[in-house]
């Protein structure tokens, strides 16, 4: 995969929103933590709450996130769905962190 999809700062915080438009996937961010700030609409529950690289979205999640280290064109971070097939179909990508 050569394709970068995204490029990010290095230190600085970030709002990702993840949208599900076909069911659930446990959606995985490559080289660091994030804090959910909404699930599905809602508030983050308790169980929910704390340092994160996957999440449930079932419809949309929030999170913040800080990427602290650096990734290069060569060797780019990934995000994904954990469902292979889902990959498969195009769910996921590759950003640099500078």
């Amino acid at each position: 995969m050569r394709v970068i999809n995204e490029r990010v700062r290095r230190n600085q915080w970030e709002r990702w929103v993840v949208r599900s438009y076909d069911g659930s996937h446990p959606f995985h961010v490559h080289g660091c933590s994030f804090l959910l700030l909404s699930q599905e609409g809602r508030p983050v529950s308790d169980e929910n709450a704390g340092w994160k690289d996957t999440v449930r979205v079932d419809d949309r999640a929030e999170f913040i996130v800080r990427f602290n280290h650096e990734a290069t064109d060569e060797y780019p971070f990934m995000y994904h769905c954990h469902i292979l097939e889902h990959e498969d179909m195009g769910m996921m990508g590759q950003f640099t962190v500078t």
